[in-house]
């Protein structure tokens, strides 16, 4: 079964952080920039939060605030549910799934190491049910 350090040897382990100071707009930029959708909240080296657009829509578009005049710290999830690099990927999914979670950190004896999103997890097992198929082709014909 594979897990989550098999998504991260692929994918590798940089790590898109913000700090909890930066403006909100500024980090909406940042996330278009890099094409993500959500940025860790790091402050001198540790995990403080996560700020994603779900984070911006919610909390600034539909309640009309300015996102220039307001903090990541204002907006950004504190209590940020994290994984394992040994965590099997079908249990990471079914955290995700059900906390309702597209971005999960990956946290090994305190540091940070990683992180995993949704896409991640779906591209692992839809890779890993294609070789099933493709090994249960060559049994049938083989």
């Amino acid at each position: 079964m594979k897990t989550v350090s098999d998504i991260l040897a692929k994918k590798g382990t940089e790590i898109l952080s913000i700090s909890p100071t930066v403006t909100v707009i500024d980090a909406v930029k940042a996330m278009a920039q890099q094409k993500v959708g959500a940025l860790l909240v790091l402050e001198a080296g540790k995990l403080r939060g996560i700020v994603s657009e779900q984070d911006y829509t919610r909390k600034v578009i539909l309640t009309c605030l300015n996102a220039e005049h307001m903090l990541v710290q204002d907006i950004m999830t504190r209590q940020v549910v994290v994984t394992r690099p040994d965590q099997p990927v079908q249990e990471v999914m079914a955290i995700m799934t059900e906390r309702r979670i597209r971005h999960l950190p990956v946290m090994h004896n305190g540091e940070l190491v990683g992180l995993v999103s949704i896409g991640d997890l779906v591209k692992e097992i839809i890779s890993e049910q294609q070789f099933i198929i493709a090994q249960l082709e060559n049994y049938i014909h083989g």
